[in-house]
This record gives C-alpha cells, structure tokens and sequence, in this order.
C-alpha cells in the first residue's frame, strides 16, 4: 500500500492540473436571466424607436425643403441665364456702335456677386436698354437669395440626417441583442411579408371598421422598428396607415399622435372599436378591436397580432381618431 495517493490529494493535484480558462469563463446566462435582459431591453426599445421614427421624419422634412428650394433655384438659375443672353446681346451691340465698354463682370461672372459687382455700368447705358438690365439685375439679386436658402436648408437637411444615422445605429444595436436572447429563448418569430392576415369579425362600424379590417389584414407581418408596411410594421406605424385607409391622418410617431389626440381623448371605461390605446410613457400604441381585443405590432421578434386587453398590459389613456 505504500506509495499510494491519498483520493482527495490525488483530486486536488488533478483539479490543479486542469486548464485555468474553463474554470474562469463567465457562465452562460440562465433563462431567466435572458427573459429579464429582453424584458428591459424591450422597455428601451419604445424609446428608442421613437427617437429613430422622430429623426427620421425630420430629415424627410428637411430634404422635401432643400428639394424644393434647390427646384427653385435651379428655375431662376434657368431664367437669369436667358436674361443674361439678352444682356450679352446689347453689350455686342454696344460694342459694335461704340457706345461704351461694359464691365465683363455683368456678363461673364460665375456667380451673382461678381455680376452684381459690374453692375455699375448701368449708369453709362441709354435709358432705353435700362428697363432690361435691371430686370436682369433683380433677377441676379433673387438669383444670389435663392443660393443662400438652398444652402440653409442642404446644411439643415445635412445635420439632420447625421442625427438620424445616430438613431438608426442605436436602433440597430437594440435589435441586434434582442434577436440574440430571442433566438437563445427559442421565441424569435420572423414573421411573413406577405401574410394575408385575418378578417376582423368585430362591432366596429364606419371609418373604425376600415381601420380594423387594415389592421386586422397585417396579422403575421413582422415587427420592424421604423416598418410602415407593406411588409412590416412598428406600433404607431401601423396606427397610421389603418386610420390612413379609413380616411383620418394621423402623425407618424407615438407621442406625436398621443398629442394629436390631445382634444379626442376618451375614458377608459368608454372604450369603442378603434380607439387607440397607449402604454405608460406613451412609446406604444395599438388600436382598440371591441369585445376586449387589441390588435398591435408588439416588438422585435414578433408579428402583429391580436391580443386580449389583459394580454396587452397597461393602459395609460386612449384617443379616438
């Protein structure tokens, strides 16, 4: 018996022996652990979203501006340079029957300074050529007021689609690890496109039962933060283009409809088929269905779907479109 290990010091040498980095590996999150890290990153997700959905429709505001200055500007651009043509003509003219000699800059100028810089020699032209020159010479004004809005509104335009590329980053960080615990979770669900959704059977009438029937036909499409269809939605998103098809327009983003809504807002306990329902803190909305049903677009990893009140969680106050 001599010479043998003892069994726990034999363990203990064995134990020592073993690699160091499995032993300090972080453990890998329980269920539970992934189903609290969603449920908070979820409750970040309205936010978020909402900041994405607000900046962008900033920029599609500043672009439509810089978009119509910028036609604007190239119209009078257009304009002046057949004005400018007419004026090139009296000063060939002028040349030629050796009036005086007009200052290049009025003609040839790339720019509205320079050709405002030459417009000195109006003075030395006869009272009968001053009519049109002048007309050229506002023009070149209007010209040179034009160029300084456009490059107001691109510069706007520009700053805000540089914070719209920050939303969208944000947003794509968020969805990115809640796809990562869902999937983990087994609860990820991409959805269908092209989902043909259900028929809504429901009490509504009028301008709400075409918002339901919409609404209710988007059943299956997946979530998708910034989605206004056809082949997915977010939440207020999908408000929008189902009170769009019944004819009322609503803003885009959650709390921009909540204050639309500021004057249509009803109780609770008064709720009719169409109503929009809020969450706390206003970063979710769905619509009311009747018979205690709510159809929304939930979140990342889900579709849009029919959920009983209850299921839909808290409610903070309802508006009637």
């Amino acid at each position: 018996m001599r010479g043998r290990v003892p069994v726990a010091t034999g363990l203990a040498a064995a134990v020592l022996l073993l690699p160091m980095t499995s032993a300090q590996a972080d453990p890998k999150p329980t269920i539970a652990e992934a189903q609290a890290k969603l449920k908070k990153l979820n409750s970040q997700a309205d936010k978020i979203v909402d900041d994405y959905n607000a900046a962008n429709e900033k920029y599609k505001k500043a672009k439509k501006k810089y978009d119509s200055v910028n036609d604007d500007y190239q119209k009078q651009y257009h304009q002046v340079d057949a004005l400018r043509q007419s004026v090139v003509s009296i000063a060939v003219n002028t040349y030629q029957t050796g009036d005086v000699a007009l200052m290049g800059g009025v003609f040839y100028g790339s720019d509205p300074e320079s050709a405002l810089s030459g417009m000195a020699a109006l003075d030395q032209l006869s009272q009968g050529r001053a009519q049109q020159l002048a007309e050229y010479e506002a023009a070149i004004k209007g010209l040179k007021d034009k160029r300084d809005a456009q490059k107001s509104a691109f510069d706007d335009a520009a700053k805000t689609k540089s914070d719209l590329s920050k939303k969208k980053a944000d947003a794509e960080k968020l969805v990115k690890e809640q796809k990562s615990l869902l999937v983990k979770l087994g609860a990820y669900n991409a959805g269908n496109p092209n989902s043909a959704g259900i028929t809504y059977t429901g009490s509504a009438s009028g301008n709400a039962l075409t918002a339901l029937q919409f609404a209710y036909k988007q059943v299956g499409k997946p979530y998708r933060y910034g989605g206004t269809g056809p082949g997915s939605w977010d939440c207020s998103g999908l408000t929008q283009a189902a009170w769009a098809a019944a004819g009322v327009s609503l803003p885009r983003t959650t709390y921009e409809q909540w204050s639309w809504g500021a004057n249509r807002r009803v109780s609770l306990s008064k709720l009719q088929p169409g109503d929009l329902l809020f969450h706390p803190g206003i970063g979710h909305v769905g619509i009311y269905a009747g018979d205690g049903k709510v159809v929304h677009a939930p979140q990342t990893g889900d579709v849009v779907k029919v959920v009983s009140l209850s299921g839909y969680g808290s409610i903070a106050g309802a508006v009637r479109p």
